[in-house]
């Protein structure tokens, strides 16, 4: 029937076809292999996007704290940390373990400190290793080394039943990992989530973040063994942790007071919403004496 059509038109059509899927092909190839590139390079750099130090020595002199001394730490794999240390003006009193986030240095939350021993608690915040004056770079085991050795600088200045962790941001996940492992009195944390890895996937949703992610903090899976009260805000528009995160990791505690969902868009809280919780921390800690 097709008798009629040129056996080299045929021929030409055929060859067409093979040029069109030759280049479909590469095409293809060349997004795979850019795809490809895009994930090496995430994993390459992955730490350098996660952490932000500055690396400049965190002196709370500088910073107006007249109450606070600079002491350094030892680490358990050698590393010298910097610590920031006010002490409780009375026996008895609370003693705040606080971790910063993934930016900046301890000279950026003096107010947060002043607020946390106005009453005479005591204070130690601690520079993770990589930051304002401390050795070494920091990584997930890096950062939960740095934290029990803080701990353990704490609890031989106090007892178990004076501690309190405040992790803040990234330091929450610290904060609610180590607070699965030691004896506290109770967790304070601001902007929370229930993974990094978690936070990362939302940001990245194309790409196979789960398993290329080095550091996932993964608080979710410790936060079930946290058998003090926990108590938590976070920033209703969060542009870093998105709410949702806060929201899931709170569920996941056994003891836990009221979410406070600070409106607006903010990374950490605001002053206020730091005193929101803060007040909801002691009333829910005098209820339990």
């Amino acid at each position: 029937m097709l008798s009629w059509i040129p056996h080299s038109a045929t021929v030409l059509d055929i060859g067409i076809m093979k040029q069109i899927y030759r280049r479909l092909v590469r095409l293809f190839l060349v997004a795979v292999c850019a795809y490809l590139a895009i994930c090496a390079a995430m994993f390459g750099f992955q730490r350098s996007l996660l952490y932000h130090p500055d690396t400049s020595l965190a002196d709370p002199a500088d910073a107006g704290l007249q109450n606070a001394e600079l002491q350094h730490l030892t680490t358990s794999d050698g590393e010298d940390l910097v610590v920031w240390w006010i002490p409780p003006r009375a026996p008895g009193k609370l003693v705040y373990l606080y971790f910063h986030g993934n930016g900046g240095n301890l000279s950026y939350r003096p107010n947060r400190f002043r607020l946390l021993s106005e009453d005479g608690a005591g204070v130690m915040a601690v520079s993770w290793r990589g930051y304002g004056g401390s050795t070494g770079s920091p990584t997930e085991d890096g950062l939960m080394a740095d934290a029990r050795s803080a701990y353990d600088a704490v609890r031989s200045r106090a007892g178990q039943e004076q501690i309190v962790l405040v992790g803040e941001s990234l330091g929450s996940g610290v904060a609610v990992m180590l607070a699965a492992e030691v004896p506290v009195a109770a967790v304070i944390l601001d902007s929370g989530y229930s993974s990094i890895a978690d936070v990362a996937a939302s940001k990245f949703p194309w790409l196979p973040v789960r398993l290329l992610m080095r550091d996932q903090f993964r608080a979710d899976l410790a936060a079930g063994d946290v058998q003090v009260p926990v108590f938590q805000v976070h920033c209703v528009s969060d542009p870093v942790i998105p709410l949702t995160f806060g929201r899931r990791l709170h569920q996941l505690f056994p003891i836990h007071g009221d979410l406070v969902e600070v409106s607006g868009k903010c990374h950490p809280v605001s002053a206020s919403g730091f005193e929101a919780v803060l007040t909801q921390f002691k009333a829910g800690m005098t209820r339990s004496d």
